[in-house]
C-alpha cells in the first residue's frame, strides 16, 4: 500500500488532480508492483510565488515545479525498482507539468513495516493476520518479507 502524495506549484484543478492521481497510481503499480486497490492519493497546489528554490520564488523563475512522496513498506522493493520508479516518475510529471525546474524531486520512503499501516493496524500486523479459516489476510500480500514463503 503505497501512499502518495503530490504537491504542484500552482492552482487547484480538479481534473489535472484526477488526471495525476490515476497516472501516479499506475505508474506506481507496474514499476514498484502494488495493488491498485491500496493506493491512497493527496494532491495539494502551492502558487508560485510561495515556492521557492535556493531562495527564489518560481514565479520569478518563470517555472514549475512538483515533490512526490511515495511511502512503501520497507523491503517490498527493491534497489532497482525504486531507480526506476525515480526515472519514470520524474519523466511523467515533467511531461503532465511542462517547464519544471530540475530541481522537482521524487521521494520514495521505506517505512518499517511496524512503523507503517492503515485502518489502525500496522503492515506487520496485517502480514501475521490470519482469518477466522486459517488463510493469510489478503491485506498481508503487500509485505512480503515478513512471510518467507512468498515473494512479491
Amino acid at each position: 500500500m503505497p501512499g502518495i502524495k503530490l504537491t504542484l506549484s500552482g492552482r487547484a484543478d480538479p481534473a489535472l488532480s484526477e488526471r495525476f492521481a490515476k497516472n501516479l497510481t499506475e505508474l506506481t503499480c507496474a514499476v514498484l508492483e502494488k495493488d491498485p486497490r491500496r493506493n491512497t492519493v493527496t494532491i495539494d497546489y502551492v502558487p508560485h510565488d510561495q515556492w521557492f528554490i535556493a531562495g527564489t520564488s518560481l514565479a520569478a523563475l518563470d517555472r514549475n515545479s512538483f515533490r512526490l512522496e511515495v511511502t512503501i513498506t520497507e523491503g517490498t522493493n527493491t534497489r532497482d525498482q525504486k531507480i526506476a520508479y525515480q526515472r519514470q516518475a520524474f519523466a511523467l510529471l515533467a511531461e503532465l507539468i511542462g517547464n519544471v525546474h530540475p530541481h522537482s524531486n521524487v521521494h520514495v520512503i521505506d517505512c518499517s513495516a511496524v512503523g507503517y499501516g492503515y485502518g489502525g493496524i500496522t503492515q506487520e500486523s496485517h502480514c501475521q493476520h490470519r482469518n477466522e479459516g486459517g488463510a493469510v489476510d489478503a491485506w498481508s500480500l503487500c509485505i512480503p518479507p515478513l512471510v518467507p514463503s512468498r515473494r512479491h
